[in-house]
């Protein structure tokens, strides 16, 4: 077995997909209309890995989680091979790093926040 999607609620769709395929270079898998406003939508690192299905808030209880859907803990760490030039990229393509990056025993690691303040760690393992 392995995790294969994680749902990431978002406040609108098309938003959501321009951050994550322009900004931080993630593939576009799928987008399906459901009907009544629902879209099945896939995105992907280039390269593998857990896929985002990004849901559409569909109400105010939802909408209420967005932007702090782990409590204000990181919660999504987005891995690199070459932690530099993603960082390099990323920060030129207007992704907001709440840190400078460091340099740990586990490895290279800056923690930067998506469109709608959900944090993630970039991380290149050691």
């Amino acid at each position: 077995m392995r995790i294969a999607t994680v749902a990431l609620v978002v406040k609108e769709y098309d938003e959501a997909i321009a951050f994550y395929v322009k900004r931080l270079g993630f593939e576009l898998i799928a987008d399906t209309p459901l009907g009544h406003g629902k879209r099945w939508v896939l995105v992907a690192p280039p390269g593998g890995g857990a896929r985002l299905l990004l849901a559409q808030a569909g109400d105010a209880e939802e909408a209420s989680r967005i932007g702090n859907q782990t409590g204000g803990r990181v919660g999504f760490f987005l891995e690199t091979e070459d932690f530099a030039a993603d960082f390099a990229r990323f920060t030129a393509n207007g992704v907001k790093f709440l840190e400078a990056p460091q340099h740990e025993p586990y490895g290279s690691v800056a923690v930067f926040e998506d469109l709608h303040g959900n944090k993630w760690d970039l991380i290149q393992p050691k």
